[in-house]
């Protein structure tokens, strides 16, 4: 545990105990025990199901536990799946641990707060809509639970090396609870109405055997969901391939792609488009140079004045670039982004010098993205601009070059959130700066 900070474990143990207490009453709960050996079964083995096949977690039966079960005996529940679950890396049993220790918090919290509010009656009598609202507020109690632990554990790992919790140690204190409600609170939201139609089926003259096949429906459901993240897995996957390729064939602007991404991003979010939008926009500023993998390495680190041919040539990676991308179908609309990014709103850019609204809106947030993050960074023939100094000339250039919505709203995002770039891995940059930028070809 030594590469784990001293108040991380302190918070892990200070977890653990509060978790201790809310099992400490249960020599003295009423409650059939077979049900609580039949629920932990049971979440134990959707707990191995969904961690192995589906990457993910399954909160139904923890829930349907807390809405049928005391505080101490839904929280005992939690136990065994949490001790059993696969985990990866090292210090498996901490991690174990921590499962287990904050997940008895939630549930007994969800089911304190159930009880309180009379929902053990409204499930007996299936006595609906009542039996929702205490549901409904046990439900945000187990993920607000969740929230606020899971956020203490990110905070106080700051500043470590990459600990049993996986990067959380990469997380600034400001972000550590940056909304974990809110991201959780819809899918776990899911989980409770499942768990709420098992707790109402148990107590029913079907019994058991009834509330089971509830999840039925959410296996399938997580199944799809787990397809969904492999096929987004693979997107990104094949964005980073072709980033990387670029990197290695033009090492001087490694990390600039995903700055642009993130800059377009900003751009994308500060005008209001929606978040499938967003992303569209992220992968169209990761990929905006993919076409100088067409080019020859001879022309992109060549030290010395091009020719008029040989500009030609470096002018044609947009289209290298959308030739390579235009089959990808998830990448929408980035596609015309990667084609047209160099076009200028007066028709004097490339490739095929188009005027005004002409250039496609997903371009133009590129373009500026591109501009700005070429200005404030460092080159071997210049130092890196002051993020103002940069505004102030994309200002200066909005009309001709630039869009000047576009501009403006970059300038109010990082007014809003400042100018914090992604770290990127990778080698020093080679000194020689790349032929199209140090000779000035049309941008």
């Amino acid at each position: 545990m030594e590469a784990i900070p001293a108040r991380a474990r302190a918070y892990v143990a200070c977890v653990a105990l509060g978790a201790l207490l809310c099992l400490l009453p249960l020599p003295s709960v009423h409650t059939p025990w077979w049900a609580v050996a039949l629920l932990a079964a049971l979440y134990a083995a959707c707990e191995q199901i969904t961690r192995w096949r589906f990457y993910g977690t399954f909160y139904p039966v923890l829930l349907a536990g807390a809405f049928l079960l005391p505080p101490p005996a839904a929280a005992l529940v939690a136990v065994p799946g949490a001790l059993l679950s696969p985990v990866a890396g090292r210090r498996r049993a901490l991690r174990r641990i921590w499962r287990a220790a904050e997940l008895v918090v939630a549930v007994w919290a969800a089911a304190r707060v159930h009880w309180a509010l009379g929902g053990r009656d409204a499930v007996v009598a299936s006595d609906f809509p009542y039996a929702l609202l205490p549901a409904l507020a046990a439900v945000l109690a187990f993920c607000l639970v969740l929230s606020v632990l899971d956020g203490g554990i990110l905070a106080l790992a700051v500043g470590a090396p990459p600990t049993p919790f996986g990067q959380w140690g990469r997380v600034p204190v400001r972000r550590a609870w940056r909304g974990l409600f809110l991201r959780s609170l819809a899918p776990i939201g899911v989980h409770g109405l499942a768990g709420l139609m098992m707790a109402v089926l148990w107590r029913s003259p079907y019994g058991p055997f009834a509330a089971l096949l509830v999840l039925l429906p959410m296996c399938v459901s997580a199944w799809v969901f787990a397809q969904y993240h492999r096929e987004r897995a693979a997107h990104q996957a094949t964005i980073r391939a072709l980033v990387q390729a670029v990197d290695i064939k033009d090492a001087y602007t490694r990390g600039h792609s995903e700055r642009v991404g993130q800059a377009s991003t900003m751009i994308a979010r500060e005008l209001g488009m929606d978040d499938e939008r967003v992303e569209v926009l992220r992968f169209a500023g990761i990929l905006h140079d993919v076409g100088k993998l067409g080019v020859p390495t001879r022309l992109l680190r060549k030290d010395g004045p091009l020719t008029p041919e040989e500009r030609r040539v470096i002018e044609l990676h947009p289209e290298y670039g959308h030739e390579m991308v235009r089959g990808i179908a998830f990448l929408g609309e980035a596609r015309a982004a990667v084609l047209h990014h160099h076009e200028r709103l007066d028709g004097s850019g490339y490739p095929y010098g188009l005027v005004g609204t002409q250039i496609p809106e997903c371009a133009r947030v590129v373009a500026v993205a591109d501009a700005f993050d070429a200005m404030t960074s460092t080159r071997s023939y210049r130092r890196a601009r002051p993020v103002a100094v940069a505004l102030e000339e994309l200002r200066r250039c909005a009309g001709a070059q630039f869009d000047p919505r576009m501009v403006e709203a970059l300038v109010r995002a990082l007014g809003r959130h400042g100018w914090h770039p992604a770290v990127t891995a990778g080698e020093e940059p080679r000194v020689t700066p790349p032929a199209e930028s140090r000779q000035g070809a049309r941008r």
